[in-house]
């Protein structure tokens, strides 16, 4: 899912001592009542522009997406609820890609409700003493699902029946769950008062007894309400938020009904020419629609099955054949620059984090004045003192990117070796163009493009404020103009439009800046295999607040969780009493033998996970699903070549003498469930191949119409398929870059396309 928190306008009630011109704002986004991502808070305004784009895989079943506005105030211990927008699951489809102005709700506990019960219901008639025939009402209140967490812990639920005009009785309470199984039967004969004043209020059903008939069953699940179903007068205007949702759904079918695609996809690097591949032929079909997107799952795809490289280094020497000028080398928006975009976001993120990471952090930190266009100086800034700030920036983010190459990932440096000798053969006779070809992607797709947004490629995790992003757009502009080999020349300089970035670049034009770059891209692009120089230096991965289990305690027990500052580094996990003070425990990665998901049931926690090493497992909760998610992730990828890691684990905990999962006395017993990632040598196994394809599958289907009119258009005279492999005789086509679709679709693609309509899929 991508959300985009755009901005907000007239906050608060229209009038009155509750407007919030002094108030700071901020923005959550829940999953039903579970919040998973908040905006920075932002100063005193009614209309705060909040510009923040949160992309993540939901990892639970959901009914509603929620975004709720709190206002700060000096003089009050919780944040204000200032409104809420709330966006059913079967609702998304109306708002998917489209950005949206919504009116703010009114927030009401009562009506925070997104949970669903399992009622039966049978109306039997009953003989009374006196002869007469009466009606009897059986409820069973079989199960509820999905209960909010109150104040991050499950709750100790239980359900209330009420018959119109009758008494209300209440279920036995279930001790620490979100999922109570009830298993209770009511018979409604007496009537009584009942009272719940005292309780926290979770939701209610309410349901017409004129469904039902003499002896009859009634079961079904129901959406739990808001009190009296949520009616409410007309509220105040509580202002707008203006959002961008962005929701994708996979059902994916059994792994052998994709087979042929696959197949048909991981054979496309080798057909010639590539234009002619079932790849490429995607690429063209969906370009008008979504762009080059349609091309994600393939560089996946590929990637996983180590057929990017030769895929790649195709679709380059295409383009290439369709460049004219050295000067302008892939500097457009083309099928081969998107996909090799697509493979360093994948591949490259390690790389980003080592390199940029702990200096954009000191520029966030420090948060030095570095504006140098006199139009856009404040009053008393001084342009040398910032020109002197900003160059100090530039000097460190272009000294990290320059020795950074023992970090490149090898994929990247194939890739890169390949274009060099790709634009040395189609220019022979131009010497720079072999650099231009590598520095046209490292520099200005790749370096530059990070450091203008962070948050984009979780370096930050916030979107920048107004002035750091000016610091950030012309650290960026400086690094694109050096790394761009034609700018390296002096009397390139011409070539920028503002005279104050002229008269800053030229303090960069010197021989050992140029000789620094040329060095950098032949280290990256080269043959030699790249040693590291030294000792890895250490550099923060992920950090944040969560809950940690003390080692030893009972199970059950309040102070057995304490909150602690966790903090994972390439090198170490460690926590703390609170951030920036000293570690309590430290675990070396090089120590992690497992990180698995742990069992609600352990502890009845949700949202936990266990770092599993020598001693005893590290029991975590984070603080939300999403999260829990990410620190398994970065832990995972952190440890994912130690030796010794394990091949199965517990699920759950070793509690009174056994393991709450299977049963077994020995505390050292081997684990009763395969981890998730046996072997996590390299990212390619991060991938899951079946939901790749089913995104590819989609892409086809969505465009059938295009599809049909591409086979109309051109003409083969006779072809056969021999082993998946494409093969023409006497082959006549208008366009050579497509021909192949002819067989592609009547012999692959349309008998999935028919027979997607008849399987039933199993939901990802």
């Amino acid at each position: 899912m991508l959300l985009s928190a755009g901005e907000a306008k007239n906050l608060g009630p229209s009038s009155g001592p509750n407007r919030l011109r002094d108030l700071c704002t901020f923005c959550t986004i829940s999953l039903d009542q579970e919040e998973v991502y908040r905006t920075k808070v932002y100063e005193k305004s009614v209309s705060p522009f909040y510009g923040e784009d949160f992309y993540f895989e939901i990892p639970r079943p959901f009914q509603c997406l929620s975004f709720y506005v709190y206002a700060k105030s000096m003089f009050q211990i919780r944040d204000l609820p200032v409104g809420k927008v709330a966006i059913r699951k079967e609702d998304l489809y109306k708002y998917c890609g489209k950005e949206n102005w919504f009116q703010l709700q009114p927030v009401d506990p009562h009506s925070e409700v997104q949970v669903s019960e399992r009622l039966e219901m049978k109306l039997n008639e009953l003989i009374t003493e006196n002869g007469s025939i009466c009606q009897q009402l059986v409820v069973q209140i079989i199960a509820c699902q999905g209960l909010p967490l109150i104040s991050g812990q499950n709750c100790d639920p239980y359900a209330t029946v009420t018959l119109v005009g009758s008494d209300q009785k209440k279920t036995k309470v279930k001790k620490k769950t979100s999922d109570p199984q009830f298993e209770e039967t009511f018979h409604f004969e007496l009537w009584n008062n009942g009272n719940l004043a005292q309780d926290v209020f979770l939701g209610e059903t309410r349901v017409s007894v004129k469904i039902l008939r003499n002896d009859h069953i009634h079961r079904a699940w129901y959406l739990l309400q808001p009190k009296g179903n949520g009616t409410k007068s007309k509220p105040d205007d509580l202002g707008s938020l203006r959002l961008k949702v962005t929701y994708t759904e996979d059902n994916v079918l059994p792994s052998a009904c994709y087979t042929a695609l696959r197949n048909l996809m991981l054979k496309s690097p080798d057909v010639k020419p590539i234009s002619a591949s079932a790849a490429h032929v995607l690429g063209d079909i969906c370009r008008e629609s979504v762009g080059y997107e349609a091309l994600l799952p393939v560089v996946r795809l590929l990637l996983h099955h180590n057929r990017l490289l030769l895929f790649l280094t195709s679709v380059a020497a295409l383009e290439l054949e369709n460049t004219q000028e050295a000067n302008t080398i892939f500097r457009g928006n083309s099928l081969a620059t998107r996909c090799i975009d697509d493979m360093m976001k994948i591949v490259g993120r390690s790389y980003l984090t080592v390199t940029l990471k702990p200096v954009l952090n000191e520029i966030f930190e420090s948060n030095k004045t570095c504006e140098i266009d006199p139009v856009k100086l404040k009053e008393g800034d001084n342009v040398e003192v910032n020109k002197e700030n900003l160059q100090g920036y530039v000097q460190k983010v272009f000294t990290s990117i320059t020795q950074s190459s023992s970090s490149c990932p090898p994929l990247m440096c194939d890739v890169f070796r390949s274009l060099r000798q790709l634009a040395s053969k189609h220019f022979p006779a131009d010497p720079h163009v072999q650099y231009s070809a590598v520095s046209s992607f490292i520099f200005l797709r790749f370096f530059a493009v990070a450091v203008l947004s962070p948050h984009t490629f979780q370096l930050r995790s916030h979107h920048p404020d107004p002035e750091i992003s000016r610091t950030l757009t012309l650290i960026s502009k400086t690094i694109q103009s050096l790394g761009s080999w034609g700018s390296l020349s002096k009397n390139k300089l011409s070539s920028f439009k503002e005279t104050y970035m002229y008269d800053f670049f030229k303090l960069f034009q010197e021989d050992e800046c140029i000789e620094k770059v040329k060095m950098f891209l032949d280290e990256i692009s080269s043959n030699v295999s790249k040693e590291s120089s030294g000792v890895e230096d250490s550099f923060v991965l992920k950090e944040g607040e969560v809950h940690k289990r003390a080692q030893g305690r009972k199970r059950i027990g309040k102070k057995n969780f304490k909150k602690r500052w966790l903090r994972v580094t390439n090198q170490e996990l460690s926590y703390h009493k609170q951030k920036g003070k000293e570690a309590l425990c430290v675990i070396p990665v090089k120590n992690i033998l497992s990180v698995e998901k742990l069992e609600e049931s352990a502890f009845n926690r949700k949202n936990m996970f266990q770092v599993i090493q020598s001693e005893k497992p590290l029991y975590v909760q984070a603080g939300n699903c999403v999260e829990t998610n990410s620190w398994i992730e970065v832990l995972s990828q952190v440890s994912r070549c130690n030796p010794g890691r394990l091949s199965t684990f517990h699920p759950s905990a070793y509690v009174g003498g056994s393991w709450l999962c299977c049963k077994e006395p020995n505390e050292s017993t081997p684990g009763c469930k395969p981890c998730t990632a046996t072997v996590l040598a390299n990212i390619q196994l991060d991938i899951d191949c079946d939901r790749e394809t089913e995104r590819i599958f989609s892409f086809f289907s969505s465009n059938r119409s295009r599809l049909q009119k591409m086979e109309g258009v051109y003409s083969l005279q006779q072809y056969k398929i021999k082993t998946g492999q494409m093969y023409f005789l006497n082959t006549h086509v208008c366009d050579s870059s497509v021909y192949v679709f002819i067989i592609f679709y009547q012999n692959v693609l349309s008998p999935l396309l028919k027979k997607s309509l008849t399987d039933e899929p199993g939901t990802m």
